[in-house]
């Protein structure tokens, strides 16, 4: 394709979204990597400096340019934080199609990107993998390349390591029905997608979603035919592949009601598809109808309201905000207010809500050195608030926060909020884990001094806005925001 910019002319980020941008400074202390690193070339607006030199004409896509866009973790903290509506979502993801096209790559970063999308996108592939995983960890070779420092050597595989949860072998086998019959009168029928590291690592999510739709009366259609929503390439670029299993999901789901997930990048990306797919003639009319209907479970839940009885879970808990769900999605008080209902549950919330946890797709294993320092931060945030267990709405979220609590030492288990409601749906105890980190337990709690919030809701902080506050709201910042800073 011919060019005479950095950027060729098949959607370039746009000129009047750049120019939205005034350069106030309140995205800083939201943006994981400025935040990290203090580097201005490292923060939206930085980054939206170098999008309008890539206008320029005579401009070109230089590999100091793609360093800094491929460091942004895409979560869209600046999109919440920003008073003039800068659309960084729209700006950040017609920029990364254009680096794939215009940057060449070196082989082994090709290769590395290609073999995490063929094995992620592929639930198929990866119960195929589950045996490998459980020999690994049983037989002891994970202690031994533990030791030899081989991880150590390439971060990249390292990360990986750390990251792959125990899976139990029953993933290879375990189903779930295509059609589940709502209790009661039927509100709407439901389609679920199944995802792709959802379904086996975390299928007993996806069990726990049918049980908690079909009590509150939903039909539930959860077709196995539909492997991947595309959100892992289309956040990394790759806008053709993702086009296409989009596509699929569309047809998949054209008879139902709504769409529920429960992965947050997925459900940010199914939201966009209208947007995506706007100049295919063909597909632009139902890819909008298709995002129009889809939702987050926990919107979907509290948009419709409970009919189960909830029972109470002695539990107190700290709510980690996903961000493909909080800022992309802007859903926030909705996972809250169905945590709320059930009794007896103590909700709190951590510092620094609004930055992101390191996990933002495959990012912690394409950057994994500030993916585990995003990490080890909000573990510790999340332990300052002397919660018994931690509750996110993103399986990434949920593997990246595992592994650098592990690393502290403790473990606090993480549920989704649909676990929890399931659990007080059916009157059962949350594991005997959960219950053991009551308050004071044996070196739970080591981080360092934020008490847990007073009761439901509640939020120990600095008097800033909670998460709940509006689009406007961040938790604590760094500083004040500055004026620009010339790189």
């Amino acid at each position: 394709m011919l060019r005479t910019t950095a950027f060729d002319a098949h959607h370039p980020p746009d000129q009047d979204l750049i120019d939205d941008c005034v350069h106030c400074g309140f995205c800083l202390p939201t943006c994981p990597t400025y935040v990290l690193w203090g580097e201005e070339m490292d923060s939206p607006r930085g980054r939206i400096v170098l999008m309008n030199r890539g206008l320029d004409p005579g401009s070109d896509m230089s590999a100091e340019m793609v360093t800094h866009f491929d460091r942004c973790l895409g979560c869209m903290a600046c999109v919440t934080a920003c008073p003039s509506g800068v659309q960084y979502d729209k700006l950040i993801e017609a920029t990364r199609p254009q680096v794939e096209r215009n940057h060449n790559r070196s082989v082994i970063e090709r290769l590395w990107r290609g073999a995490l999308f063929a094995a992620f996108t592929h639930p198929a592939r990866l119960r195929a993998m589950v045996p490998l995983l459980s020999l690994y960890r049983l037989s002891g070779l994970k202690a031994v390349v533990g030791a030899s420092g081989l991880l150590d050597r390439f971060p990249r595989l390292g990360a990986m390591e750390r990251l792959t949860p125990p899976v139990s072998p029953s993933a290879m086998v375990r189903r779930l029905p295509e059609l589940t019959e709502a209790s009661g009168d039927k509100r709407a029928r439901v389609g679920l997608l199944q995802g792709c590291v959802q379904r086996v690592f975390f299928h007993q999510v996806n069990e726990a979603t049918v049980r908690v739709l079909a009590a509150d009366g939903f039909e539930v259609v959860a077709p196995a035919s539909v492997r991947c929503c595309g959100a892992l390439m289309l956040h990394s670029g790759y806008e053709e592949k993702s086009f296409a299993l989009a596509k699929k999901m569309i047809r998949a789901f054209e008879d139902c009601d709504y769409v529920a997930v429960n992965a947050a990048g997925c459900g940010s990306s199914m939201k966009d598809y209208g947007h995506l797919l706007r100049d295919d003639p063909e597909w632009s009319a139902a890819a909008r109808a298709f995002s129009d209907k889809v939702r987050d479970v926990s919107e979907l839940l509290e948009d419709f309201g409970p009919v189960a009885e909830r029972h109470p879970i002695h539990l107190a808990i700290a709510y980690h905000d996903a961000c493909h769900l909080a800022h992309a999605q802007g859903v926030r008080h909705q996972p809250r207010e169905l945590l709320r209902r059930i009794p007896e549950l103590t909700l709190s919330e951590p510092a620094e809500w609004e930055v992101c946890c390191g996990s933002a797709g495959i990012y912690n294993l394409l950057q994994p050195e500030a993916g585990a320092e995003l990490g080890r931060r909000k573990a510790a945030n999340l332990l300052a608030t002397k919660a018994q267990a931690v509750v996110a709405g993103n399986p990434g979220c949920t593997l990246q926060i595992t592994s650098h609590l592990e690393e502290q030492g403790e473990e606090m288990p993480v549920y989704h909020p649909v676990e929890l409601l399931d659990m007080s749906i059916r009157g059962a105890r949350p594991p005997d884990s959960s219950i053991r980190r009551a308050s004071g337990g044996d070196g739970a709690h080591r981080a360092a001094g934020r008490s847990a919030s007073a009761g439901p809701g509640g939020r120990e902080g600095d008097g800033g806005a909670t998460p709940e506050g509006g689009a406007g709201g961040v938790g604590r910042r760094r500083g004040k925001p500055t004026g620009e800073e010339k790189p």
